[in-house]
């Protein structure tokens, strides 16, 4: 199981992106929320909906998730 976590900041287009742990493209950390560990990148998105209304995977990291 891999760490998720949601940017609390929304891009541009209102998305808040889902990233795993290490990924390049991670915001800095005061940006950050804490998902948990989950199994793909699908039950990490469900779980920001919780959270934010717009939510998408990040295009490098969680590509399965993401929609353009």
């Amino acid at each position: 199981m891999k760490k998720y976590y949601v940017n609390k900041q929304a891009q541009i287009n209102g998305d808040h992106e889902v990233h795993v742990e290490g990924c390049y493209w991670m915001p800095n950390q005061i940006n950050l929320y804490y998902l948990d560990e989950h199994v793909s990148c699908v039950t990490a998105v469900i779980a920001a909906k919780k959270i934010f209304q717009q939510v998408n995977g990040c295009v490098h990291c969680c590509n399965s998730c993401h929609t353009q």
